[in-house]
């Protein structure tokens, strides 16, 4: 399908002084796509040019249109020496590509230089004109659409979902070849930034080509990340959900969404997540098995099963010849299929049917140097070693496919982590073919599966379980088996039954390892790694039992290493699901000589944890109606027998069967105190303390048992790098200071947005890397949202400053560059992209030189700034039109970081500029905002004895149009809302 590219260069502003003598600037630019670039006049003297060029013409092939950016570089003219670079703009084509996108691309873009940063703006419209090609060779996948939400698009219905696409190109790092000895450091971030957009391209281009195979049009819960391998190369990957998409056109697509989603959205045909069956959580033994396999590369593989939560089998009465049809049935379809992996963690209603548990695995490798960029077989295979280990996994949990599925790495000089993630689960067959299965199984399926259990029900037969687990009948419909603790890594669904609020749970790990090299540090990671994952799941399970909660949903675990230690952290947010059995409470248990101190001490530990528990429940109001035991039918097994499949510590105690552990008529969770680490781990416990009166955090999208969310969102991003440089490095010391780290920032940034009280701080999402050695850096990206606007907040708002007056002091010292930045309080004067203006005023020209295009007449005469959000959703407004993902990759290198105010001012500036290019990049597609945005990637290095730094981010998000709730009852009432072109914004209150 080849196509003609046409671009126009109008105007610049605020162009920085480049002539010293006159303090003005000769400026032009050159527009390059491909091999052909175009240059305009050079406007003489003037920091506000007004070129208004021709129409530059780009004759390629679609394909190239996907792969190459569209580069437009500033520059000064100079008569007697070389010309002075000032800036420039990648524009990607890739969203005039679909058939329902956008038609022109027309805005002003920040011109961006990596090492000063935006410096100023330019004016470009760009438009492509495609001509019908039936050739079926061809290379290109232009029409299919990519979404970055991990659920359905708000705007589409999905028809059929085929399965797993994924794909990876490789090349050699610019920053690691010879001529980057001899090139200034400005060529070499931008051959980097330039590398990294025609892979990004090409790379998207190959999964489309896959969707178009498998008769998709669209990729959902798209993901792409960045390998930095140093001298070994470049990896760019990518992984989503190949679907079919139908757009919603009738009236209701344009209705108003409710304020709730977790409680209207089962009302919208709009949303998607999981309908039949209320999601449980399963508490069981972790089984971890090592092997290690030599190759031409070490490696050493690190699987670890995870049996947490298993699904329904067929030990129900009435259920049983209901669910052998439905397993007959899932099994014969897929087999014809590829064994699915989704990245979705919210579905369409029927499509999840059981939930299994969590399955993850994770493998060592050494890296060796990319030979050949057109052959990256050796990446592809550690990757499919690692799906096939998730599979069984799956499997042996008698389950038929993977949801909620990620990968992710981590890297230091030679040694490479890849792990992956996911829940086992049973899937609907009729959405995973062409055409639905019989509608007698249809009916069978609403019939049989109770709502707000049946994903809790274990989807493998009780008399053949592959693990020791404590299962009883379903607390809801007391037909099927559950466990009585589910972890999985998808969203709650709409329509599970909670009681109470959820909270954030986090469990945080540091160890340390000697430096080492190559095959040997390999050796000793793979060596650490099941014992980090066991304790990390350890103190999930005893925060969990802590808090009264019994599920955890949306959980993320991240094994990051270093040269001298490795750190993991686990985030999930918990609730109580009705399903499952109420959790027993936490029974210490200590093998010392007999010490009255010691003795009274952990008697007195013993009551602050049931005090702790007691406390949690009135906190997030967890008070599950009795149910009598005899009704249940499910014995419990022996105290003795309990505590061996549960215990975090040692299983070789004798002293257990003397202990009393019952709480209530629940087992208790036994803690056995035999050495320091186990006395650290409860004193982590009780110094885990909850966020202060008013505040609720999780990392979902929608925090459970709060329904009235109000449309004040506010995003933000944090960041803090501490040294650890004059410590104790011991294992505990370095858990006390991660702790300190994690927790006190949760504290400043409750305290910076206590005059929102009450809200919710939703989609938390904590990333940590270990850039340096001793350097340890935690960014956080989450959107707080308020809810019950209309209460007296006069006393909350009170407890709260008093309960915070300590937060921005603790550990002062050790918390030496923090950085809080909020996306939609951007100093509009520095970066002009992000400031709201008129539109008759948007640019110097005349009134009919420049209009904002996607401006309907119902739109008032204010475009408001670019609303950004983590969630998929824009709590209060409706999204009537996506207009493809924004995935950007930015540099910022400074030789003069005190000048620029150390670490703090310089991360606080580059962060503020990649928020104010985004804006602009989606207002110049007609858009309003960006849901699911994610930071992916911020990596930070820094030279302080040569005052030099430089930080590498990755962000990614869908562009939408959106309109407010008040704005569609306004337009009902003047004219219909589907008249209106649905870029129709209004104003956007921040």
């Amino acid at each position: 399908m080849p196509g003609k590219l046409k671009v126009k260069i109008v105007a610049g502003r605020h162009l920085p002084v480049m002539d010293r003598a006159s303090d003005l600037t000769d400026a032009f630019v050159e527009v390059k796509f491909g091999n052909t670039t175009f240059k305009t006049d050079v406007y003489l003297k003037s920091l506000n040019p007004q070129w208004n060029s021709e129409w530059f013409k780009f004759e390629v092939d679609d394909e190239d249109l996907q792969d190459e950016p569209l580069q437009i570089t500033v520059l000064d003219h100079d008569t007697y020496s070389a010309n002075d670079a000032i800036g420039k703009v990648y524009i990607d084509i890739d969203p005039l590509l679909y058939s329902e996108a956008a038609t022109v691309i027309s805005g002003w873009f920040p011109i961006y230089d990596t090492i000063h940063g935006i410096r100023g703006e330019i004016n470009v419209v760009v438009k492509v004109d495609l001509f019908n090609d039936l050739n079926r060779f061809r290379q290109s996948s232009c029409g299919v659409k990519f979404f970055c939400t991990t659920s359905i698009p708000k705007c589409y219905r999905a028809v059929v979902i085929h399965g797993f696409v994924e794909e990876l190109v490789v090349n050699e790092d610019p920053e690691y070849q010879w001529i980057d000895r001899i090139r200034t450091p400005r060529a070499s971030n931008e051959a980097r930034q330039r590398l990294i957009s025609l892979m990004s391209g090409e790379l998207q281009r190959k999964i489309g080509l896959k969707v178009l195979e498998m008769r998709g049009n669209a990729v959902v819960g798209y993901l792409q990340c960045f390998d930095l391998e140093g001298e070994s190369g470049l990896v760019v990957r990518a992984i989503g959900t190949a679907c079919t998409l139908d757009k919603l056109s009738s009236p209701a697509a344009f209705l108003p969404a409710c304020n709730s989603p977790s409680k209207e959205m089962k009302e919208s045909p709009l949303v998607h997540p999981p309908s039949h069956g209320c999601r449980s959580t399963h508490n069981s033994p972790i089984h971890t098995a090592t092997g290690s396999r030599l190759t031409q590369n070490f490696s050493v593989s690190v699987p670890t099963l995870i049996y947490t939560g298993m699904g329904s089998g067929s030990a129900g009465k009435e259920g049983g010849p209901f669910k052998a049809l439905l397993r007959q049935q899932t099994q014969s379809a897929l087999e014809q299929r590829e064994f699915p992996f989704l990245t979705l963690t919210a579905f369409p209603p029927g499509l999840l049917v059981h939930v299994g548990g969590v399955v993850s695995a994770r493998s060592v490798k050494l890296l060796d140097r990319i030979h050949n960029p057109d052959e990256p077989e050796t990446r592809d295979a550690w990757w499919a070693e690692i799906r096939q280990e998730i599979k069984s996994h799956a499997k042996a949990l008698g389950c038929h496919a993977v949801v909620g599925y990620s990968e992710s790495t981590s890297i230091c000089e030679e040694v490479c982590i890849l792990s992956a993630s996911g829940t086992a689960a049973v899937l609907n067959p009729r959405f995973l073919q062409e055409g639905t299965v019989e509608g007698s199984l249809d009916q069978r399926i609403e019939e049989n599966l109770p709502v707000g259990c049946g994903f809790c029900h274990i989807p493998y037969d009780e008399l053949n379980m592959p693990f020791p687990a404590h299962l009883t009948y379903c607390y809801n419909c007391r037909k099927q088996k559950v466990p009585d603790v589910l972890f999985t890594t998808i969203d709650l669904p709409t329509d599970a039954v909670v009681v109470g609020k959820g909270c954030l749970i986090q469990a945080r790990l540091c160890r340390l390892k000697k430096k080492a090299q190559a095959e040997a540090n390999a050796t000793a990671i793979s060596n650490l790694l099941p014992f980090m994952e066991y304790e990390v799941h350890t103190q999930l399970m005893n925060k969990l039992k802590l808090k009264g909660m019994n599920a955890l949903f949306g959980l993320r675990i991240q094994i990051t290493v270093g040269e001298n230690m490795l750190m993991g952290l686990a985030s999930a947010t918990g609730v109580y699901l009705a399903a499952l059995p109420m959790p027993g409470g936490i029974q210490i248990a200590g093998k010392t000589p007999n010490d009255g101190s010691y003795e009274q001490h952990i008697s007195h530990m013993q009551k602050k944890i049931n005090d702790t528990i007691a406390r949690n429940k009135e906190l997030y109001e967890i008070n599950p109606p009795e149910v009598p035991e005899e009704i249940l039918g499910s014995p419990i097994p022996e105290p003795r027998q309990r505590s061996r499949l549960l215990r975090s510590q040692s299983e070789s105690s004798d002293e257990v069967t003397e202990l009393d552990l019952s709480h209530g008529k629940k087992d208790a969770f036994v803690l056995e105190i035999d050495d320091t680490d186990a006395m650290e781990d409860v004193h982590s416990l009780l110094t885990d303390v909850p966020p202060p009166s008013g505040f609720y955090s999780c990392n979902t999208e929608i925090m459970p048992g709060i329904n009235n969310w109000t449309s004040e969102i506010q995003m933000f991003t944090s960041v803090r790098v501490v040294r650890l440089s004059g410590l104790n490095l011991t294992n505990q010391a370095l858990n006390r200071n991660f702790n300190g780290l994690c927790e006190n920032l949760l504290k400043s940034l409750y305290f910076k947005l206590r005059s929102m009280t009450p809200c919710c701080l939703c989609h938390v999402n904590f990333t940590v890397s270990l850039p340096e050695d001793e350097l340890i850096q935690v960014t956080v990206t989450a959107v707080a949202i308020t809810f019950d606007k209309n209460q007296a907040l006069q006393t909350t708002k009170a407890h709260v400053e008093k309960s915070l007056q300590r937060a921005s002091t603790d550990n002062e010292e050790l918390l030496q560059f923090p950085l809080e930045l909020c996306s939609d309080s951007l100093p509009s004067h520095a970066f002009p992209a992000a400031k709201a203006v008129t539109v008759e005023k948007a640019s110097p020209m005349g009134d009919g030189n420049f209009r904002n295009r996607s401006a309907p007449p119902c739109a008032s005469s204010t475009v408001g700034v670019v609303k950004m959000t983590p969630l998929s959703f824009i709590p209060g407004a409706k999204i009537t039109k996506y207009l493809g993902i924004i995935n950007m990759f930015f540099i910022r290198e400074t030789t003069s970081l005190r000048e620029e105010g150390g670490v703090s001012g310089f991360l606080h500036a580059f962060i503020a500029e990649v928020f104010a290019m985004v804006r602009a990049h989606v207002a110049a597609l007609g858009g309003n905002a960006v849901v699911s945005y994610i930071m992916k990637q911020c990596v930070f290095m820094e030279n302080p004895s040569k005052n030099q730094a430089q930080c590498l981010i990755n962000v990614s998000g869908d562009a939408v149009v959106f309109v407010r709730e008040s704005d569609l009852e306004v337009m009902s009432t003047q004219q219909p809302v589907v008249n209106c072109q649905p870029s129709c914004t209004g104003e956007v209150t921040t």
